[in-house]
């Protein structure tokens, strides 16, 4: 199937027989500053509502519901849904579309997976489901669902390449990703509620499970050095991989794991009360129930494919649902810089200034790869975020924001390297004992470049109120080991004890002699705007001026 193609229709609904989706609401501007965006979930284990927050890059989760519901248990044995789980979803639909009038959406698609195209009695619970609640029923088949979750992990890492595995209650799907597109996607009954029915015992399951996999690999291919996991159960396994580790961050989104470590907590969670466990992660008992199934699939899908390194998405078949409505032009956007615009314009005092920061800073960081400039852009984007925030815990509010927030495209290190340098924008000195204890994922060179930009954000935020670029300019040598600021004429006085503390504390935080200029006038920038003065220099300690000048004035 073409990784691009729309679905097609399944299900009672001929309305939607061109497509799922034909007409993308992210073309108007204004639709994408307003829209809300819902998607209904029925998978066979759970029925999720998720309404995203405007019509953006990077999803955010105005609303978010989910009940485990149970649809599919014993479905492999009887053919038909759970009783209980057809009341109990039933009634979590007609609360669904309730709380959807209720937020007047405009955007609605319910989608069914597994256990509702599969059962005996899909068609007619999925009449019954129209007539009570009015919600009109999507059932999409195994390579679509994979398709939809591929698409999830591309809205989370537009750049990802490799095999993407969602795991439901029922079903199992592949897909291939690369160059920003789904090229493969196949379906399996590696649920583990279909799972429960297979006979031979550990032996025969053993077998089943490897013979399944192997045939999946025939059809997708084995050359993948990444495998993105998507799907409660696979979350779940990782969240207890944390516990076994001792991992201080508990964000799931882009979690790494090897193999190895894979293979480790599979064994250790097989020795452990699951009692213990629950209570240890607040994995639900419903979910616990299911992982020692999902757990073997996992051992042996790291086997059969062999991946490098396994990471964990957050993201799924509704937000590969969000991703399906975005044109092209919106897709190729990043959605770490998207979410950081989006913040910085709701909730800092001056929206735009980051950019205008961020190019101030830049002469530091000249010689920087992409990807670190790209995060260097979002601390610039984020700095006054938490302006709000009490003094006494607005450092602490910085770090949280980046290393707990719900951000796409954005790593574990990442993550940590933001909030170390968004947290050292306010704070100068110590860091937290829970703070420190996550500051111990990144290299000593990661934190000590990220407190270097928290210095570099703290004098540059402060500088001028309307752009640091109009008061002067930086420029770093740093085979001479100097950072220069050139002052505009006009903009002198900006540059009193304050600001010069914060200067000399960013040249010594790079271990750098600071040294200050006189330009000729407003926007001189470079030699030619400079006057010919013979400027005093200090050491790193501190900043010193124009010959002849005290400290903490200009000539």
């Amino acid at each position: 199937m073409d990784g691009n193609a729309p679905a097609p229709a399944v299900g009672p609904d001929p309305d939607l027989q061109t497509g799922l989706f034909d007409k993308p609401i992210f073309s108007d501007p204004q639709a994408r500053a307003l829209a809300h965006v819902g998607v209904i979930d029925v998978g066979s284990n759970s029925v999720r509502l998720v309404v995203f927050d405007g019509a953006a890059r990077s999803p955010a989760y105005f609303f978010n519901e989910k009940v485990l519901c149970g649809l599919g248990r014993g479905l492999a044995e009887s053919g038909k849904l759970n009783p209980e789980g057809r009341l109990r979803a039933l009634a979590t639909l007609k609360r669904f579309a309730l709380l959807a009038r209720g937020m007047s959406l405009t955007n609605l698609t319910m989608v069914a997976t597994a256990a509702m195209r599969e059962a005996e009695d899909g068609p007619e619970f999925c009449a019954l489901i129209a007539a009570e609640t009015g919600l009109r029923m999507r059932i999409i088949d195994g390579p679509e669902e994979a398709r939809l979750s591929a698409q999830g992990v591309l809205t989370g890492w537009p750049e990802a390449q490799g095999l993407v595995c969602d795991i439901g209650g029922n079903s199992m799907e592949l897909a291939v990703i690369g160059e920003g597109r789904v090229h493969a996607n196949v379906t399996s009954g590696l649920g583990p509620f279909r799972l429960q029915m297979i006979k031979g015992g550990k032996k025969g399951l053993r077998s089943h499970i490897s013979d399944t996999l192997k045939g999946l690999r025939d059809q997708v291919g084995d050359h993948h050095d990444a495998l993105y996991l998507v799907g409660g159960s696979w979350r779940a396994i990782a969240r207890l991989d944390m516990e076994r580790r001792g991992y201080p961050l508990k964000v799931l989104h882009e979690y790494a794991m090897t193999p190895k470590a894979i293979r480790k907590t599979i064994d250790w969670i097989a020795e452990q009360d699951p009692a213990r466990l629950r209570a240890m992660t607040g994995v639900s008992a419903e979910r616990m129930s299911l992982i020692p199934l999902a757990a073997q699939v996992l051992r042996q899908l790291v086997h059969v494919f062999a991946p490098k390194q396994v990471y964990v998405s957050s993201y799924g078949i509704r937000e590969g649902i969000l991703y399906e409505q975005m044109p092209d032009a919106l897709r190729m956007r990043d959605p770490l810089i998207e979410a950081c615009h989006f913040m910085e314009h709701a909730s800092a005092r001056i929206p735009g200034f980051g950019k205008k920061l961020y190019n101030f800073l830049l002469p530091l960081y000249r010689n920087r790869s992409p990807e670190r400039l790209r995060l260097i852009r979002a601390a610039c984007l984020l700095h006054d975020v938490n302006w709000r925030a009490h003094p006494d815990y607005r450092a602490d509010a910085c770090f949280d924001t980046t290393t707990r927030a719900n951000l796409g495209g954005l790593d574990h290190s990442g993550r940590v390297y933001l909030g170390i340098a968004l947290m050292h924008r306010y704070k100068t000195s110590g860091m937290r004992p829970r703070i420190k204890e996550v500051a111990g994922l990144l290299s000593e060179k990661d934190l000590a470049e990220a407190k270097m930009l928290g210095r570099a954000l703290r004098f540059g935020a402060m500088f001028s109120m309307d752009g640091p670029e109009n008061a002067g300019a930086l420029k770093y040598f740093p085979k001479k080991g100097i950072l220069e600021l050139v002052l505009e004429r006009e903009m002198k006085d900006l540059f009193t004890e304050v600001a010069e503390q914060r200067f000399a504390a960013l040249a010594n935080q790079i271990g750098v002699v600071a040294h200050v200029r006189v330009g000729r006038g407003h926007n001189s920038k470079g030699a030619s705007g400079v006057d010919g003065l013979e400027s005093s220099r200090s050491g790193p300690s501190g900043a010193g001026v124009a010959s002849g000048t005290p400290s903490g004035s200009v000539a």
